[in-house]
């Protein structure tokens, strides 16, 4: 049914950046779907947090964004919950030094954003929505040992730019490029000296938060003359290089 409020479906939304996005939409106004993949309990509770703060304005869906047939599934529930999409932000991303994981990086952080914004275009269009894809600063500054991921993130910086293109005039498409936001966790946790270094690489002397990023998303969903542009949220580090 279709609803006054806009809509957005935000990937990798259970926990982190992705609950940060998810959280800021919501408390402007919009009815989110939180999509997620291993984290139900953290997707659910999000998704009841906001639907106790007020009814009916959140939703969660499951899927492995390694699948590419999962990408309709995702577009079809969102719309088929709340009736339209005013915004996609594909957030969700796999962070692996491992290049036995090159598919699954290139498949979760290029081919899912890429399948899910050409489902969601035509509703979309529809709202003169937008599309937000989180990147990295390393998709044009490479971090070693991270080969693969940081190609990954430099073709998802790509395909923003490429998608700007063909889908102007009806949808926007933008990026945000994190720099130190929220610190790796599991295998891939980053030792205390290297945390350090990135710190001292970063002009604003501190590490960043998350709702930075949402702040980022905000700015870049309510400025509708902005489009094709990636946004470095970073403290200044690019400035410094690797």
């Amino acid at each position: 049914m279709g609803i006054s409020s806009p809509v957005a479906l935000v990937t990798g939304a259970a926990k982190r950046i992705g609950a940060a996005i998810a959280t800021r939409l919501h408390q402007s106004g919009f009815t989110v779907m939180i999509h997620y993949h291993h984290s139900e309990e953290a997707a659910i509770h999000l998704a009841e947090q906001f639907n106790d703060e007020r009814a009916n304005s959140a939703c969660t869906v499951r899927a492995d964004l390694r699948d590419h047939s999962t990408v309709q599934n995702i577009i079809h529930a969102t719309v088929s919950r709340f009736g339209q999409l005013n915004v996609l932000v594909n957030n969700a991303s796999i962070f692996s030094r491992d290049d036995a994981d090159w598919l699954d990086m290139f498949a979760c952080n290029v081919q899912a954003p890429y399948g899910l914004s050409r489902a969601a275009f035509s509703h979309l269009s529809q709202t003169t929505g937008s599309i937000i894809n989180i990147t990295d600063i390393h998709a044009n500054m490479p971090l070693r040992d991270y080969a693969v991921y940081c190609q990954s993130k430099a073709a998802l910086a790509m395909q923003t730019r490429a998608l700007a293109l063909e889908f102007a005039p009806k949808v926007r498409v933008n990026a945000i490029a994190p720099g130190a936001i929220a610190w790796p966790e599991g295998d891939n946790h980053l030792s205390t000296e290297i945390q350090a270094h990135i710190l001292a690489k970063t002009l604003l002397q501190r590490h960043g938060d998350p709702h930075y990023i949402a702040q980022a998303v905000m700015y870049l969903v309510s400025n509708d003359f902005v489009t094709g542009q990636t946004l470095q949220v970073d403290g200044g580090r690019y400035l410094n290089g690797i």
